[in-house]
């Protein structure tokens, strides 16, 4: 219980109380250190001055602007006015440059790769940098059409089977089951053929001889009478154990019988000469190239 018990003084202390005892138990009347006092003070005199030097208060149509006219929103776009300056005069630099240049230049293929990096992981790292089965990894070296600069540049600007640009990579292999071209059991031989090709093992009982006929007559004119692929059509190689779509005899059979033919956007109506530039570098330098 509580019980007023004013102008008492603790005897153990010599302090003075508040004046309430509660079971016996008295809260001592302790004045804050002095030090604390002036410190408390000051921050209210610096929050006063705040709100007089900066934006602060809500009003009914917008807010206190405060005499310094300073504004947090602004100072960022300065900032990004000031990015933007300063790349324009390093996008000058890329814009005028071929991409051979750009490489043999330390500072200006620095440029390029920081640039590329934001441009790829904005519009690119979607699908290639998701890891399914169909999109193709861009740091293995391996290439479906040629891996020049000025080729990769191409298949970035107008795409892959691109239905908005007459410029894009249109190849596509035929659907051998879907079209009735081959039987189901030729295309179990062929796929287990292709198997072979990439240095796996066939499915029991395969019918090798058959897979590697049917191969010659349909596959070869593209693929290559070893499987390597031809860069020029945008045909695989089928013997370096890197496989698009999967490896077994489901997923290649699945192919001849109605191939997937994915489809790459063109950029070159959404991205600037000099982001694909840049895209074109870096996805190089990912992978390699010439």
């Amino acid at each position: 219980m509580s019980a007023p018990n004013h102008g008492d003084i603790d005897h153990v202390s010599g302090q003075g109380t508040t004046g309430h005892e509660w079971d016996g138990i008295k809260e001592l009347n302790t004045p804050l250190p002095r030090w604390w006092l002036w410190t408390f003070y000051a921050c209210i005199l610096w929050a006063v001055g705040y709100w007089i030097v900066y934006p602060a208060f809500p009003l009914i149509t917008g807010f206190s602007k405060g005499i310094a006219g300073y504004s947090s929103r602004g100072a960022a776009l300065a900032e990004i006015d000031s990015v933007r300056a300063r790349r324009a005069g390093e996008a000058a630099g890329l814009a005028s440059a071929s991409l051979a240049q750009i490489r043999s230049d330390p500072r200006m293929l620095e440029i390029a790769l920081a640039q590329g990096k934001t441009a790829f992981g904005d519009n690119c790292a979607p699908c290639h940098g998701a890891g399914a089965k169909g999109y193709p990894v861009l740091a293995d070296d391996d290439w479906l059409w040629e891996n020049s600069l000025e080729e990769m540049a191409q298949t970035i600007t107008h795409g892959i089977r691109a239905a908005t640009d007459d410029q894009t990579r249109s190849t596509m292999m035929p659907a051998f089951g879907k079209d009735a071209l081959l039987k189901r059991d030729e295309i179990a031989a062929v796929a287990n053929h292709v198997r072979v090709l990439g240095h796996l093992e066939p499915a029991k009982g395969a019918n090798l001889a058959l897979g590697a006929k049917i191969f010659a007559d349909n596959c070869a004119a593209c693929h290559g009478a070893e499987g390597k692929g031809d860069r020029t059509l945008g045909a695989p190689n089928l013997t370096d154990a890197i496989w698009l779509y999967g490896s077994d005899v489901a997923a290649i059979s699945a192919t001849i019988h109605n191939p997937r033919n994915g489809v790459m956007p063109a950029w070159g109506d959404r991205l600037d000469p000099v982001t694909i530039k840049s895209l074109t570098l870096y996805v190089q330098s990912l992978g390699g190239g010439r």
